[in-house]
């Protein structure tokens, strides 16, 4: 018997040794771009794997056999790394040859990567594209980008929205690092609170999004994805300063404990103390802000178990309006119309994640985050304060059933909870201020060869506030039938409770009288949408064009009319039709090496029932066409980029009839940006000019010189308040 044991332990031995596992990484350059079809391949072995649009690979090998891994790309140095364990995810970057003979071909790795093999139509702007412009933080990031747009909220305070596909970006969940974030009070502002440095990637999907992630999607999702400990230079450093009084200061490091646990510092500060007035109105153009933002995250990955938790501190101030520097000596005696907002929050999260099946990567995730936003306004003698506290959890499972079907499934809670003290001139009706909302999803996708796939998702959720369930349900479908061609469809509900106050604070900005209807009730719209994309190869390039349609049709919104009144901001329940058709064509191409070119057109028809009467949404562009371009000299230690935007005309909000003080349409106009950038081994510099042809809206602030009368207004703006400006900047880095 004793033999008989020894016998059959002795056959398991080569089994057990030889046995096959999967090793996955990633393959970066220097800049921490993805390299896109790198060879892969174990020291000896003929036969190797390439890496995805992402720079991912996942290679089989023997562990104890298979330790020596060669990566290679063409323009870069071969690299060899020794393997010490197979649960480690590699992270290899390559180093430039300096010293190339005759090149093959070489291929310049986009800045946005549209991936032709995800499901949702779905964009990926990474740090090279953040590079192309100041980014200074996430409102600037999209100046290159024909998707979204940014625009002022209002003249005076700063506050910024994006819009996609025709509508306001409340309708565009945000996330960071795959969790809601910047809710209710932090969406006025919460586009400056995210340092560009600290970005690795923005993913922007269009329509009817996964309902993992909740119900509160419409018109689409953005993700941002900051940089991570494991895989970060172990020390960024970022110097910015512009003619206009702005100074920035950007610093993150990273730290690698161990094998099992690394860690991130984040640090921020910028400042704009400057007074400018360049058209005499006696209100600054752009506000005072002095901002300190910190933050720090942690990884732990030990065999199947992996965690990430973190906090984050931020502290925004703001002043505008009128100072005595701006007053003319003919309103020297008037006290100034003054502006302030200070913000403080704090953030907390924890994502945690176990593998239950190795085989069907089965596997269960909790994600738990809070955050305390504590925002006090002034607006001459109104005063705002909003106290707000968010919670959220999220329990998913997923599991896979052969190479073809994958299960999803999750339950979540979210609760919101405004403490506000209002002491206006013009007193406003109470309003709500707490929600929780509890629910669960469940998603089936279907993979056939990456040809054809669909995702079927429906969740049910109760909200606390309206008393009562609501379902969503999305599906998405993606059809592939030649390499060169990608066809996607969706469509999917999505819904949204207003909390009119702390979203639309901005309206201070003005002498106009809130009005808010009794009983709002929750926002719900339907998204379809279609996409189509062509990749064609010329001249050893590819050309992409691609071309998409999508709807928003409202079930029923918080209408925001100010067309009623012009002394007044009314919101009330849709009583009539809501809509937004959103076309959109682009074409991209490496003309020559080193130079891409991106064009592109949108046409937006946006309308509303304001009252009784169907009309076009006010201060939206009927379309936009946008071209850029990029030139990288040899080995990128030159970086040319221009980007022309050429915005159409639109709708004013109906003037006064007895006294009407603005027009009713405004005029189609264009802004043009330039950067030069000069690369070296660690460190690069910087220059550029935005709104290059000082194109200015002529007077964006109604009856400035009577700020305390009734027809004050800051928040009729369409067009850029500040005039042309230059900056210059300076990155460093210590690679890994």
């Amino acid at each position: 018997m004793k033999t008989f044991k020894i016998f059959i332990l002795l056959l398991l031995i080569p089994i057990f040794a030889f046995s096959k596992d999967i090793l996955k990484g990633y393959v970066f350059d220097n800049q921490k771009q993805p390299l896109i079809g790198a060879s892969v391949r174990w020291e000896n072995a003929k036969a190797g794997v390439m890496t995805d649009e992402r720079g991912y690979f996942e290679i089989s090998g023997t562990p104890h056999k298979d330790h020596m891994l060669a990566i290679s790309y063409v323009g870069f140095e071969d690299k060899v790394i020794h393997i010490h364990d197979f649960a480690d995810t590699q992270n290899v970057v390559l180093e430039e040859n300096a010293e190339l003979g005759e090149v093959v071909v070489e291929r310049t790795v986009p800045g946005t990567i549209k991936s032709r093999t995800s499901l949702l139509n779905t964009e990926k702007i990474t740090t090279k594209e953040l590079h192309r412009a100041a980014c200074c933080n996430l409102s600037e990031s999209f100046e290159t980008n024909p998707s979204v747009d940014v625009s002022f909220s209002d003249a005076v305070t700063g506050a910024k929205q994006i819009q996609l596909l025709g509508l306001a970006g409340t309708y565009v969940q945000t996330l960071t690092e795959n969790y809601p974030n910047f809710r209710g009070a932090a969406s006025v502002y919460g586009l400056d609170y995210i340092p560009g440095p600290w970005m690795e990637s923005i993913q922007i999907s269009k329509g009817a999004a996964s309902v993992k992630n909740g119900y509160e999607s419409i018109t689409g999702q953005m993700n941002v994805e900051y940089k991570k400990p494991n895989s970060a230079d172990p020390l960024s450093l970022n110097l910015f300063s512009s003619d206009a009084g702005r100074y920035e200061g950007n610093a993150d490091a990273a730290f690698i404990l161990n094998d099992k646990l690394s860690t991130g510092v984040f640090l921020h500060y910028s400042n704009e103390s400057a007074s400018h007035d360049d058209n005499d109105d006696s209100f600054l153009d752009m506000p005072k802000k002095h901002q300190f933002n910190m933050m720090n995250r942690w990884n732990y990955m030990s065999g199947r178990y992996a965690s990430q938790f973190g906090v984050r501190f931020l502290q925004d101030y703001r002043t505008s309006g009128q100072t005595m520097h701006t007053l003319n000596s003919a309103s020297i005696n008037t006290d100034p119309y003054e502006i302030s907002v200070k913000t403080n929050r704090g953030e907390f999260y924890t994502k945690n994640s176990y593998i239950v099946d190795e085989e069907r990567n089965g596997n269960i995730a909790l994600i738990f985050t809070g955050s305390y936003h504590d925002q006090k306004s002034k607006y001459a003698a109104d005063k705002y304060n909003v106290y707000e506290n968010n919670l959220y959890a999220s329990l998913m499972y997923e599991t896979g059933f052969g190479k073809m079907h994958q299960l999803s499934a999750g339950l979540s809670m979210n609760w919101d909870k405004y403490n506000q003290s209002i002491y206006l001139t013009q007193p406003i009706t109470n309003q709500p201020d707490e929600e929780t909302v509890t629910g669960g999803y469940l998603q089936y996708t279907f993979n056939k060869d990456d040809k054809f796939i669909a995702l079927a998702g429906l969740r049910t959720d109760y909200s606390t506030l309206h008393k009562k369930a609501f379902v969503t349900p999305r599906l998405h479908l993606k059809y592939m039938p030649v390499e060169w061609l990608n066809l996607r469809a969706s469509a999917g509900k999505g819904y949204r409770t207003v909390f009119v106050m702390p979203e639309y604070s901005y309206f201070l900005a003005s002498s106009r009288k809130i009005e808010i209807a009794d009983n709002l009730q929750q926002e719900s719209a339907w998204n379809y949408g279609t996409s189509i994309s062509f990749h064609i190869p010329i001249r050893g390039e590819e050309l992409t064009i691609s071309g998409e349609w999508y709807r928003t049709d409202f079930d029923n919104q918080v209408v925001t009319d100010v067309d009623s009144d012009p002394h007044a901001v009314k919101f009330y329940n849709l009583s009539g039709k809501s809509y937004a058709d959103s076309y959109q064509i682009e074409a991209s191409y490496p003309l020559f090496k080193g130079f891409n070119i991106l064009g592109a057109y949108r046409w937006t028809n946006a309308k509303t029932t304001y009252g009784d009467k169907l009309m076009k949404k006010p201060l939206i562009s009927d379309y936009k066409a946008l071209l850029t371009g990029s030139y990288e000299t040899r080995l990128k230690k030159w970086v040319f980029d221009l980007t022309a935007q050429f915005n159409g005309g639109g709708r004013m909000p109906t003037p006064d009839v007895v006294n009407p003080l603005w027009k009713t349409t405004f005029d189609s106009f264009t802004i043009l940006n330039a950067q030069i950038t000069k690369n070296f081994r660690n460190w690069s510099i910087y220059v550029g000019a935005e709104n290059i042809t000082d194109f200015k809206q002529k007077n964006p602030i109604v009856s400035a010189e009577n700020p305390f009368g009734d027809d004050f207004d800051a928040t009729m703006v369409w067009g850029p308040t500040q005039g042309r400006k230059f900056y210059v900047g300076l990155r460093y880095a210590i690679g890994k």
